[in-house]
Protein backbone atom coordinates (compact mmCIF):
# COMPACT_ATOMS: atom_id res chain seq x y z
CA UNK A 1 0.00 0.00 0.00
CA UNK A 2 1.41 3.37 -1.01
CA UNK A 3 1.94 5.96 1.73
CA UNK A 4 1.66 9.65 1.00
CA UNK A 5 4.45 12.02 2.05
CA UNK A 6 4.40 15.74 2.77
CA UNK A 7 7.58 17.75 3.17
CA UNK A 8 8.26 20.97 5.06
CA UNK A 9 11.26 22.82 3.65
CA UNK A 10 13.04 22.78 0.30
CA UNK A 11 16.58 23.60 1.38
CA UNK A 12 19.72 21.51 1.74
CA UNK A 13 17.75 18.59 3.16
CA UNK A 14 14.29 19.00 1.69
CA UNK A 15 15.11 19.63 -1.96
CA UNK A 16 17.28 16.50 -2.53
CA UNK A 17 14.64 14.49 -0.70
CA UNK A 18 11.84 15.92 -2.84
CA UNK A 19 13.78 15.17 -6.02
CA UNK A 20 14.36 11.56 -4.94
CA UNK A 21 10.68 11.07 -4.17
CA UNK A 22 9.69 12.65 -7.49
CA UNK A 23 12.08 10.34 -9.31
CA UNK A 24 10.17 7.45 -7.80
CA UNK A 25 10.33 5.27 -4.67
CA UNK A 26 8.10 2.22 -4.45
CA UNK A 27 5.46 2.66 -1.80
CA UNK A 28 5.90 6.42 -1.36
CA UNK A 29 4.25 9.37 -3.11
CA UNK A 30 5.11 13.02 -2.46
CA UNK A 31 1.84 14.93 -2.46
CA UNK A 32 2.58 18.25 -0.77
CA UNK A 33 5.39 20.60 0.26
CA UNK A 34 5.57 23.84 2.18
CA UNK A 35 8.25 26.44 2.80
CA UNK A 36 8.68 29.95 4.19
CA UNK A 37 9.02 31.38 0.69
CA UNK A 38 6.40 29.78 -1.54
CA UNK A 39 7.55 31.72 -4.61
CA UNK A 40 11.06 30.33 -4.28
CA UNK A 41 9.64 26.89 -3.52
CA UNK A 42 7.56 26.95 -6.69
CA UNK A 43 10.69 27.77 -8.71
CA UNK A 44 12.58 24.91 -7.10
CA UNK A 45 9.85 22.47 -8.08
CA UNK A 46 10.07 23.45 -11.74
CA UNK A 47 10.89 20.42 -13.84
CA UNK A 48 9.42 17.89 -11.41
CA UNK A 49 7.63 15.07 -13.19
CA UNK A 50 4.79 15.12 -10.66
CA UNK A 51 4.93 18.48 -8.86
CA UNK A 52 3.45 18.27 -5.35
CA UNK A 53 0.92 20.79 -4.11
CA UNK A 54 2.26 23.88 -2.35
CA UNK A 55 0.36 24.24 0.92
CA UNK A 56 0.50 25.88 4.32
CA UNK A 57 2.52 24.09 7.00
CA UNK A 58 -0.60 22.95 8.87
CA UNK A 59 -2.02 21.34 5.72
CA UNK A 60 0.93 18.98 5.42
CA UNK A 61 -0.82 16.83 8.02
CA UNK A 62 -3.16 15.56 5.29
CA UNK A 63 -0.39 13.11 4.29
CA UNK A 64 0.40 9.80 6.00
CA UNK A 65 4.00 10.88 6.66
CA UNK A 66 5.14 14.41 7.43
CA UNK A 67 8.85 15.21 7.11
CA UNK A 68 10.19 18.36 8.77
CA UNK A 69 13.30 19.89 7.16
CA UNK A 70 12.93 23.54 8.14
CA UNK A 71 14.82 26.02 10.33
CA UNK A 72 14.26 25.05 13.96
CA UNK A 73 12.15 28.18 14.54
CA UNK A 74 9.40 26.69 12.35
CA UNK A 75 9.42 23.28 14.05
CA UNK A 76 6.13 23.57 15.95
CA UNK A 77 4.23 24.81 12.90
CA UNK A 78 4.98 21.46 11.27
CA UNK A 79 5.14 19.12 14.24
CA UNK A 80 1.99 20.04 16.13
CA UNK A 81 -0.56 19.56 13.28
CA UNK A 82 1.10 16.30 12.23
CA UNK A 83 1.00 14.89 15.75
CA UNK A 84 -2.54 16.10 16.38
CA UNK A 85 -3.61 14.31 13.19
CA UNK A 86 -1.96 11.07 14.30
CA UNK A 87 0.56 11.00 11.47
CA UNK A 88 4.06 9.61 11.20
CA UNK A 89 6.30 12.60 11.89
CA UNK A 90 9.98 12.58 10.87
CA UNK A 91 11.93 15.59 12.19
CA UNK A 92 15.26 16.64 10.73
CA UNK A 93 15.51 19.39 13.38
CA UNK A 94 15.90 16.85 16.18
CA UNK A 95 17.41 19.45 18.48
CA UNK A 96 14.09 21.30 18.43
CA UNK A 97 12.38 18.22 19.83
CA UNK A 98 14.44 18.11 23.05
CA UNK A 99 12.69 21.05 24.77
CA UNK A 100 9.32 19.84 23.45
CA UNK A 101 9.14 16.31 24.78
CA UNK A 102 5.49 16.95 25.65
CA UNK A 103 4.89 16.27 21.96
CA UNK A 104 5.97 12.66 22.54
CA UNK A 105 3.35 12.33 25.28
CA UNK A 106 0.78 13.89 22.98
CA UNK A 107 1.68 11.39 20.24
CA UNK A 108 0.76 8.52 22.56
CA UNK A 109 -2.70 10.08 22.87
CA UNK A 110 -3.30 10.75 19.17
CA UNK A 111 -1.66 7.62 17.75
CA UNK A 112 1.09 9.58 16.01
CA UNK A 113 4.62 8.24 15.71
CA UNK A 114 7.74 10.40 15.91
CA UNK A 115 10.61 8.75 14.06
CA UNK A 116 14.03 10.35 14.43
CA UNK A 117 16.31 9.68 11.45
CA UNK A 118 19.94 8.80 12.00
CA UNK A 119 21.07 11.95 10.22
CA UNK A 120 24.82 12.55 10.25
CA UNK A 121 25.38 10.02 13.04
CA UNK A 122 26.71 6.50 12.70
CA UNK A 123 26.24 3.72 15.21
CA UNK A 124 22.83 4.84 16.47
CA UNK A 125 21.65 1.24 16.49
CA UNK A 126 24.56 0.30 18.76
CA UNK A 127 23.67 3.11 21.16
CA UNK A 128 20.03 2.05 21.24
CA UNK A 129 21.04 -1.54 21.90
CA UNK A 130 23.40 -0.49 24.71
CA UNK A 131 20.61 1.60 26.23
CA UNK A 132 18.60 -1.58 26.81
CA UNK A 133 21.18 -2.20 29.52
CA UNK A 134 23.24 0.25 31.58
CA UNK A 135 25.15 3.10 29.95
CA UNK A 136 27.60 4.94 32.17
CA UNK A 137 28.47 7.82 29.87
CA UNK A 138 28.11 9.18 26.34
CA UNK A 139 30.14 12.05 24.95
CA UNK A 140 30.17 13.65 21.53
CA UNK A 141 32.78 16.04 20.20
CA UNK A 142 31.68 18.00 17.14
CA UNK A 143 34.23 19.90 15.06
CA UNK A 144 33.18 22.12 12.19
CA UNK A 145 34.73 24.74 9.94
CA UNK A 146 33.94 28.15 11.48
CA UNK A 147 31.58 29.00 8.61
CA UNK A 148 29.36 26.10 9.66
CA UNK A 149 28.75 27.68 13.08
CA UNK A 150 28.01 31.27 12.03
CA UNK A 151 24.71 32.55 13.38
CA UNK A 152 24.45 30.20 16.37
CA UNK A 153 22.59 31.96 19.22
CA UNK A 154 25.19 30.84 21.77
CA UNK A 155 28.01 32.46 19.81
CA UNK A 156 26.07 35.69 19.34
CA UNK A 157 25.17 35.83 23.03
CA UNK A 158 28.81 35.42 24.07
CA UNK A 159 30.26 37.64 21.34
CA UNK A 160 32.29 34.89 19.69
CA UNK A 161 33.09 35.89 16.09
CA UNK A 162 33.80 32.95 13.80
CA UNK A 163 35.60 35.25 11.35
CA UNK A 164 38.31 35.76 13.98
CA UNK A 165 39.04 32.05 14.48
CA UNK A 166 42.46 31.07 13.12
CA UNK A 167 43.18 28.08 15.39
CA UNK A 168 40.94 25.29 16.74
CA UNK A 169 38.68 26.81 19.38
CA UNK A 170 36.32 25.04 21.76
CA UNK A 171 33.22 27.21 21.77
CA UNK A 172 30.93 25.06 23.93
CA UNK A 173 31.06 22.34 26.58
CA UNK A 174 27.95 21.15 28.36
CA UNK A 175 24.95 18.86 28.02
CA UNK A 176 22.94 18.08 24.90
CA UNK A 177 19.92 20.10 25.98
CA UNK A 178 21.95 23.29 26.37
CA UNK A 179 23.82 22.56 23.14
CA UNK A 180 20.51 22.25 21.26
CA UNK A 181 19.35 25.60 22.61
CA UNK A 182 22.60 27.37 21.75
CA UNK A 183 23.29 25.72 18.40
CA UNK A 184 19.88 24.75 16.94
CA UNK A 185 21.24 24.28 13.41
CA UNK A 186 24.35 22.35 14.43
CA UNK A 187 23.62 19.69 17.04
CA UNK A 188 20.90 17.49 15.60
CA UNK A 189 23.46 14.69 15.82
CA UNK A 190 23.88 15.26 19.56
CA UNK A 191 20.10 15.43 20.03
CA UNK A 192 19.53 12.11 18.24
CA UNK A 193 22.35 10.57 20.28
CA UNK A 194 20.76 11.80 23.51
CA UNK A 195 17.35 10.40 22.59
CA UNK A 196 18.85 7.05 21.65
CA UNK A 197 20.95 6.78 24.79
CA UNK A 198 20.87 8.35 28.25
CA UNK A 199 18.95 11.56 27.65
CA UNK A 200 19.89 15.18 26.97
CA UNK A 201 21.01 16.05 30.51
CA UNK A 202 23.57 13.23 30.80
CA UNK A 203 24.86 13.35 27.23
CA UNK A 204 28.00 15.50 27.19
CA UNK A 205 28.75 17.72 24.19
CA UNK A 206 31.80 19.66 23.03
CA UNK A 207 31.64 21.93 19.98
CA UNK A 208 34.81 23.15 18.27
CA UNK A 209 35.38 25.65 15.49
CA UNK A 210 38.33 24.34 13.50
CA UNK A 211 39.55 26.34 10.47
CA UNK A 212 41.74 23.42 9.38
CA UNK A 213 38.69 21.34 8.51
CA UNK A 214 36.69 21.09 5.31
CA UNK A 215 34.29 18.50 6.75
CA UNK A 216 32.04 18.26 9.77
CA UNK A 217 33.58 15.79 12.23
CA UNK A 218 31.73 13.97 15.01
CA UNK A 219 33.47 11.71 17.54
CA UNK A 220 31.20 9.72 19.85
CA UNK A 221 32.39 7.70 22.85
CA UNK A 222 30.09 5.34 24.71
CA UNK A 223 30.88 3.59 28.00
CA UNK A 224 28.29 0.92 28.73
CA UNK A 225 27.87 -2.29 30.68
CA UNK A 226 27.59 -4.24 27.43
CA UNK A 227 30.27 -2.54 25.34
CA UNK A 228 32.71 0.31 25.00
CA UNK A 229 32.94 1.94 21.59
CA UNK A 230 34.16 5.05 19.84
CA UNK A 231 32.82 6.27 16.51
CA UNK A 232 34.14 8.95 14.18
CA UNK A 233 32.44 10.29 11.09
CA UNK A 234 33.50 13.06 8.70
CA UNK A 235 30.55 14.47 6.79
CA UNK A 236 30.89 16.54 3.64
CA UNK A 237 29.03 19.85 4.17
CA UNK A 238 26.17 20.65 1.83
CA UNK A 239 26.98 23.09 -0.96
CA UNK A 240 23.83 25.05 -0.12
CA UNK A 241 24.23 25.09 3.66
CA UNK A 242 27.54 24.27 5.42
CA UNK A 243 25.64 23.65 8.67
CA UNK A 244 24.17 20.51 7.08
CA UNK A 245 26.00 17.43 5.86
CA UNK A 246 25.28 15.91 2.47
CA UNK A 247 24.50 12.60 4.17
CA UNK A 248 21.56 14.06 6.12
CA UNK A 249 18.93 14.02 3.33
CA UNK A 250 20.14 10.55 2.38
CA UNK A 251 19.51 9.44 5.95
CA UNK A 252 15.94 10.77 5.86
CA UNK A 253 15.42 9.00 2.55
CA UNK A 254 16.68 5.73 4.06
CA UNK A 255 14.31 6.27 6.98
CA UNK A 256 11.38 6.69 4.59
CA UNK A 257 12.33 3.56 2.64
CA UNK A 258 12.40 1.63 5.89
CA UNK A 259 8.75 2.47 6.49
CA UNK A 260 7.57 0.72 3.34
CA UNK A 261 10.28 -1.81 2.45
CA UNK A 262 9.61 -5.53 3.01
CA UNK A 263 13.21 -5.80 4.29
CA UNK A 264 14.57 -3.39 6.91
CA UNK A 265 18.19 -3.69 8.04
CA UNK A 266 19.00 -2.33 11.48
CA UNK A 267 16.93 -2.07 14.62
Amino acid sequence: MTKTVALAGLGAIGLPLARALDHGIDGLTLIAVSARDLVKARARLAGFRNPPALVDFADLAEADIVVEATPAALFERVAVPAIEAGRIFIPASVGALLPRMHLVKRATQTGARIIVPTGALLGLDAVRAAAEGRIDSITIETRKPPSGLIGAPYLEKHGIDMMDVTMPLRVFAGNARDAAAGFPANVNVAAALALAGIGPMRTRVEIWADPRLTRNVHIITVEAESARFTMRIENVPSDDNPKTGKITPLSVLACLRGLVSPLKVGS
